[in-house]
């Protein structure tokens, strides 16, 4: 049995002495770096680009747009204020209701709704 252990401590001897230098700290951040980036172009900026693409598509209403807002609702865009803050929906011949440009959540497009049904 000590034979036996004392070859194991003569390979953990020489395992030992071969390790060399210690690996640079830049290699042992390396695998964080990779996430880092990994997780940048997977999740922030897709969202990047479809918050600007929203906001161009925000900037660019004009009067008689059909538009859905957040919350489900699809009018026809009646006036938009001086300070382009709120925007006035005509959702029937009767009815209009203010919103924020911000709960805007886009055109309108007839096609899907074909297409879905």
């Amino acid at each position: 049995m000590n034979i036996l252990f004392t070859t194991l401590y003569l390979f953990a001897e020489e395992a030992a002495g071969k390790e060399g230098p210690a690996p640079s700290p830049i290699f042992q951040f390396l695998p964080l770096i990779a996430i880092v980036i990994f997780f940048y172009f997977i999740m922030f900026r897709p969202q990047q680009k479809e918050r600007a693409r929203r906001e161009k598509a925000l900037g660019e209403l004009k009067k008689n747009d059909r538009v859905v807002t957040i919350g489900g609702i699809i009018g026809t865009i009646a006036s938009i204020s001086e300070k382009e803050q709120e925007v006035t929906l005509k959702i029937d011949e009767t009815t209009r209701i203010k919103f924020r440009r911000s709960a805007i959540q886009g055109l309108y497009q007839e096609e899907l709704k074909e297409t879905a049904t």
